[in-house]
């Protein structure tokens, strides 16, 4: 069988990340980083904007006083989790040289709402969020345990 060069493992830029991982080593004020994102309330819910790409709307449904047409934050927030995953398994594959022939991330979050409501007093958030990956790929179930376990101990969105 012949692997076509012209594409990266699992369509990650090894160098890039290399050279930003040199970058960090050679100085390491390089590692500090700051995001950022723009919220606008447009009337009702709201929409926010990520450097240069479209707004990304939010929204309730309508038992929470919405019109049901985005995700609401609460899902965007599962959705970000799930997607900081698949790119940390991506990226964690690729440089241990795992291919990755299918990832899919399903995340289910528990909140109690009595707090939201004004009901009772406490947390508002999650209460318990649970992730489940299925991989795709050749490697062995030894190479995928170090893989989760080092993408798990890396994840940049979770709080400690």
């Amino acid at each position: 069988m012949t692997a076509d060069t012209d594409l990266p493992l699992n369509a990650v830029d090894i160098k890039a990340v290399g050279d930003l991982v040199e970058g960090v080593r050679a100085d390491p004020g390089k590692a500090h980083t700051t995001w950022a994102a723009h919220v606008t309330w447009t009337g009702g819910f709201s929409s926010s904007r990520v450097r240069q790409f479209a707004a990304v709307p939010s929204d309730e449904p309508a038992v929470l006083g919405g019109g049901d047409n985005a995700p609401n934050p609460v899902e965007q927030l599962l959705a970000a989790l799930g997607n900081c995953l698949a790119v940390g398994y991506a990226a964690n594959a690729t440089v241990a040289g795992i291919r990755i022939n299918n990832l899919q991330v399903d995340l289910r979050g528990d909140i109690d709402l009595s707090v939201f409501l004004g009901l009772k007093d406490g947390h508002a958030g999650f209460e318990s969020i649970t992730a489940t990956m299925r991989i795709d790929s050749d490697a062995s179930a030894a190479q995928l345990d170090e893989l989760h376990r080092k993408v798990v101990a890396s994840l940049p969105v979770v709080t400690r």
